[in-house]
């Protein structure tokens, strides 16, 4: 395993998550009918096959593949979800600009930077049951961790974690806030979505 994040790593990432995003397709959408339109899961798909189709096509700069993997997304995805993690992506994408290898140590500093910036795009903060407060939940638990497989698997179990503490509290940000009440119980899809995206890279 190379010492950081690389295209060929990257590629290799995405190929796994569009097949975990195919399976769990109508989970995400039945999240979503609960507290939304109900098109999670389809919209995922379609940024994901977009994705899958562009790999063949990226750089070995690790900056300009992220770039073109966030281009991909928006694309075909339609959705302010897939809006945000693009945003968080290009974040990420000038942040290593010009490097063929990024430390994994880094890897937190980048979530840090990709919550800022979709922060700011769709105006929402931590704390609002969204998929901020899963992000900010493996940056916390990522922090100067610099082996791959350790990094994977202390961001699934704190997003993981994440998602239990926002369980029983209301959403306070986007379509979900209109269902608030409703909301409560409940996983919020953007994180939950997220969830399945740190599984399928562990």
């Amino acid at each position: 395993m190379p010492a950081g994040l690389t295209t060929a790593v990257l590629c290799e990432a995405m190929k796994r998550v569009v097949v975990k995003l195919e399976a769990c397709a109508d989970e995400l959408n039945a999240l979503d009918a609960a507290l939304g339109d109900g098109d999670l899961g389809v919209t995922m798909v379609r940024g994901g096959r977009s994705v899958l189709a562009e790999l063949p096509n990226l750089p070995e700069d690790v900056g300009m593949a992220l770039l073109k993997c966030a281009q991909a997304l928006t694309r075909l995805s339609g959705s302010t979800y897939g809006t945000l993690l693009a945003t968080g992506l290009m974040s990420a994408a000038k942040s290593t600009k010009g490097r063929r290898e990024v430390p994994w140590a880094e890897i937190s500093p980048l979530l840090g930077g990709a919550i800022a910036a979709i922060s700011q795009r769709g105006g929402g903060k931590l704390g609002e049951k969204t998929v901020l407060d899963a992000l900010d939940a493996a940056r916390v638990a990522t922090e100067g961790v610099d082996d791959p497989a350790a990094l994977a698997a202390a961001a699934d179990q704190a997003v993981g974690g994440a998602l239990e503490r926002f369980r029983d509290q209301p959403s306070r940000q986007g379509r979900a806030r209109i269902f608030a009440d409703k909301s409560v119980g409940r996983d919020d899809p953007g994180m939950a979505a997220f969830k399945r995206i740190t599984e399928a890279l562990e």
